[in-house]
């Protein structure tokens, strides 16, 4: 039987790096019109944590051949 919570890890892995891809294209790509914490770089360190947390979940919750 497979775990939820590594599905959710599965989730939030693919969900993290799709954030840090788009926050590293603004990166190389500004906005014309910024917002006012535009140089905090918020995808960037958000989909970062979301991708390590879905890592952790994928590895602490991977499915594993039971004898």
């Amino acid at each position: 039987m497979i775990s939820i919570w590594f599905f959710i890890g599965v989730s939030l892995l693919i969900n993290g790096v799709l954030i840090l891809g788009a926050g590293l294209y603004e990166l190389q790509h500004p906005p014309v019109h910024q917002v006012v914490l535009y140089t905090a770089h918020a995808p960037i360190w958000w989909g970062a944590l979301l991708a390590l947390a879905g890592l952790i979940y994928c590895v602490v919750y991977r499915p594993r051949k039971t004898a």
